[in-house]
């Protein structure tokens, strides 16, 4: 495999390449590093891939790049390369997200129309199914996003279905469901929960903490993403959830004992585009890609306090 990952210096990117890398491929990494987080944490995410001649980074912009000289030569694209943020797609910033996540994603599909790629893995979001749909989310469930980022991702799968269809470009689509974990985003829950209680701060919950999700850990999105790389059936899209549904409120009690101590908990009104659950049926990416996912959230989340807890001790 020669494949191209886009976002590679973000969260899950820099994990997937690494994984690729482990597995005997060559990876062409870029990023365009915007401003949504620090850049020097996007630079540790990619320290230990700097050094390995199977991988060759580019810092570029998907918006205004020779796309078709990027995919030349390439068996394979993962497209995860976005803006991220449901709570900051609003108003003006609506741009950025049109801009990040529309136009990419149509420029790289139209550059993979015109070259042999054996697969084009996007990686989506449960934030395409709104509120509407029926607990565990099913792939055929109509989408109703309630907010401007799910609907550029939403977008973007149609955009994704339309090169299938009319191009043939072999796309592969993942829904992923909140994922943690080491290198997680700063605005993400986790990492502000587990951050402000290594701490002694307050944690701020918005809504009243009854509100659920699936949480996935990124090594195992990144099974189901190489995966759906290798033997994806094309054309179909894919959950790829943490196989249950957890509250806010019973996630804080894991977060208090990786912390071993109690959490002084700030209550806060719920933000527009927030979705009250989500809960993933994966029952398509355990028959086609053999998905099983396999760290609990206990697991998952004292992996991620530890490397908070390093982190935090270098940079206080």
């Amino acid at each position: 495999m020669n494949a191209l990952v886009t976002g590679v210096a973000g969260f899950i990117g820099s994990h997937l390449a690494e994984a690729l890398i482990g597995d005997g491929h060559k990876v062409i990494g870029v990023d365009c590093f915007t401003d949504y987080y620090e850049r020097s944490r996007k630079e540790a995410n990619l320290s230990s891939l700097m050094c390995n001649s199977s991988f060759k980074f580019t810092e570029i912009d998907l918006t205004e790049t020779d796309l078709a000289t990027l995919v030349a030569g390439v068996t394979h694209v993962f497209h995860l390369a976005a803006q991220p943020g449901v709570r900051h797609s609003w108003k003006r910033a609506f741009r950025e997200y049109t801009a990040r996540n529309l136009d990419a994603t149509q420029g790289l599909l139209e550059a993979c129309a015109e070259q042999p790629v054996e697969r084009f893995i996007f990686a989506s979001s449960s934030s395409v199914y709104g509120d509407h749909a029926a607990l565990p989310m099913r792939e055929d469930a109509s989408p109703l996003p309630v907010s401007p980022y799910g609907v550029t991702k939403l977008a973007a799968e149609l955009l994704c279905r339309l090169y299938h269809e009319t191009s043939g470009v072999p796309v592969v689509v993942l829904r992923y469901f909140t994922v943690y974990g080491p290198r997680q985003r700063p605005d993400m829950a986790f990492h502000r929960f587990l951050l402000a209680a290594i701490r002694g701060k307050p944690i701020y919950v918005y809504g009243d903490g009854r509100q659920t999700r699936d949480f996935t850990f990124v090594s195992d999105t990144v099974t189901a993403t190489v995966a759906a790389g290798t033997h994806g059936t094309v054309g179909r899209i894919y959950n790829v959830g943490g196989g249950s549904q957890v509250s806010v409120s019973d996630a804080l009690e894991i977060v208090a004992a990786c912390a071993g101590r109690p959490l002084d908990i700030q209550r806060k009104p719920c933000q527009r585009g927030d979705m009250r659950d989500t809960y993933a049926d994966t029952s398509l990416a355990q028959r086609d890609l053999g998905f099983t996912p396999t760290i609990s959230l206990t697991e998952g989340l004292r992996a991620e306090h530890e490397w908070l807890s390093q982190l935090s001790t270098v940079n206080p």
